[in-house]
């Protein structure tokens, strides 16, 4: 192939790039490369495996026909065990030097990630309010232009849940897609990003 052949070559022309109109550039998907670049040896391990209350968390991930997504990339963050979050805006110190309140784990062949970690505390969620113990969970992949972020509730918390602010925001046909199952050693979440129907499987996402 010659050089001609592999890319065009196009004329420059000198000219005062401070008068002409710019616009946004356009959105780039997330990926192919997610699986190369961005996790890392012990991602999936929040807390490390056989710390006191370790459990373990699947979140399956589908497409809208259904499909495993076997390149997504989930990631979750999360509070402590007494809701403390390891971030600036929670001013309250972080008790446990172990728990590293972030993972990131590629999806295997079933879609499914896996995450070592302790089920949280809830946490103060201002005027005297707590949200429910929770994770919350972004999900990257391929032909996606965004992540999408979501959260992940646990079925052994109803009182919780049902004052919990977001989920109350939810309608109550809504409100299960988020709460996990649990399972022999932890919880499990299946998240499908894409449903024709308003009303179907899709699971909730915020709207950035």
């Amino acid at each position: 192939m010659s050089d001609t052949e592999f890319a065009p070559r196009y004329p420059v022309t000198p000219g005062d790039f401070t008068t002409v109109a710019f616009g946004p550039t356009p959105s780039q998907t997330v990926g192919p490369f997610l699986h190369i670049g961005l996790p890392w040896p012990d991602g999936p391990e929040v807390v490390a495996p056989g710390a006191p209350g370790a459990v373990t968390i699947t979140i399956s991930v589908a497409d809208g026909g259904r499909v495993p997504m076997a390149d997504a990339l989930v990631e979750v963050w999360q509070a402590n065990s007494e809701g403390v979050f390891e971030h600036p805006d929670d001013p309250r110190p972080q008790t446990d030097a172990a728990f590293r309140g972030f993972g990131r784990s590629p999806a295997d062949a079933t879609g499914t990630a896996r995450f070592t970690t302790i089920k949280p505390g809830a946490n103060p969620a201002g005027g005297g309010a707590f949200e429910a113990p929770h994770l919350n969970v972004s999900i990257f992949a391929r032909g996606m232009l965004n992540r999408l972020v979501t959260r992940l509730y646990f079925p052994d918390e109803q009182s919780a849940n049902d004052s919990d602010p977001v989920l109350c925001a939810l309608p109550g046909a809504q409100r299960h897609k988020l709460i996990a199952a649990a399972t022999d050693q932890g919880y499990h979440l299946d998240i499908v990003v894409q449903d024709a129907d308003p009303d179907g499987v899709e699971t909730p996402f915020f709207y950035f």
